[in-house]
């Protein structure tokens, strides 16, 4: 297999036209176009189609392009590994998430790791949620958690949460003695959302419009953090999920069930690489177990 056709067709597939993929990579678009078809005519498949000036992927080319990320990957980590494997003390155990659930859940579940494992390394890596799908594809990790749905299909993964949303806003709120939340209480009052590419802001904005209510966003950020600080500035209220939030983070603080009521799932998911580190199930259990203390 030639690995520069392989590299083509994977970002002609990201890039969305030949063009943008050769001008990635460095080739003319002719060079580009040679390696597609040196990978097609090798494997006698047609991998895309010509649509105006697009090429979009055939059936086929959908179901090779996840075997193919994952083969540049394992390539691109070999240098990595081989540094790794001569260090004393081994390779680490790698996780993936995305940002949201680092303080209430992979942090802690990383200390309890720790506590049991301590001569094992471990290495964390997050990425937002409309990235992480492509780093699942690339099988580069051991363990991975994810509000889900998962991002990328044909992967087998364990609940370890059902996290209900609340809205939080300061104790000295009017609001803050209720026993729950809705659309319509919160008319008046400053949202502060996280923003629109989030789960959490898809799921509560589809609830509000259901039931023909509109919240008005004052302040928008893209990290719960983030909007948790602005609440304790007093700047108005936010929505989150009430079992991956840092308790020391929302000191101070009021949290109040929201309705129409909104879970949050939270899953973990293993690498389907048989090689993948042998404590990968023992830190799949510190995830349940700070998951089912929250």
């Amino acid at each position: 297999m030639n690995i520069r056709s392989l590299q083509v067709f994977v970002m002609v597939i990201q890039e969305g036209t030949l063009a943008q993929a050769a001008a990635k990579i460095n080739l003319s678009q002719s060079a580009a176009s040679r390696l597609i078809q040196i990978l097609e005519e090798e494997y006698q498949t047609k991998l895309f189609r010509r649509e105006r000036k697009r090429l979009v992927p055939t059936r086929a080319g959908e179901i090779f392009y996840p075997t193919a990320v994952r083969i540049l990957s394992s390539i691109k980590a070999i240098p990595g590994l081989l540094s790794e494997a001569q260090v004393d003390n081994g390779v680490p155990l790698r996780i993936i998430c995305h940002p949201r659930l680092i303080s209430g859940l992979i942090v802690p579940a990383m200390i309890l790791f720790a506590e049991q494992q301590p001569h094992t390394r471990m290495k964390l890596e997050v990425y937002p949620r409309r990235y992480l799908g492509q780093h699942i594809l690339e099988d580069n990790f051991d363990i991975g958690i994810c509000n889900l749905p998962l991002p990328v299909q044909d992967i087998q993964v364990k609940v370890i949460s059902n996290a209900a949303v609340h809205v939080l806003l300061p104790r000295e709120h009017p609001l803050a003695a209720r026993d729950w939340l809705g659309p319509e209480d919160m008319i008046g009052s400053r949202y502060i959302a996280l923003d629109e590419t989030t789960l959490l802001r898809q799921l509560t904005d589809l609830e509000v419009v259901r039931m023909g209510q509109t919240l008005p966003v004052v302040h928008e950020v893209s990290s719960t953090t983030a909007a948790i600080g602005l609440v304790k500035a007093g700047l108005g209220f936010t929505l989150t999920d009430r079992g991956m939030i840092n308790r020391d983070l929302v000191g101070g603080l009021a949290q109040i069930p929201w309705r129409p009521s909104t879970v949050m799932r939270i899953g973990c998911f293993l690498s389907k690489t048989p090689s993948r580190h042998p404590q990968t199930e023992q830190f799949r259990d510190c995830l349940i177990t700070i998951a089912s203390g929250t």
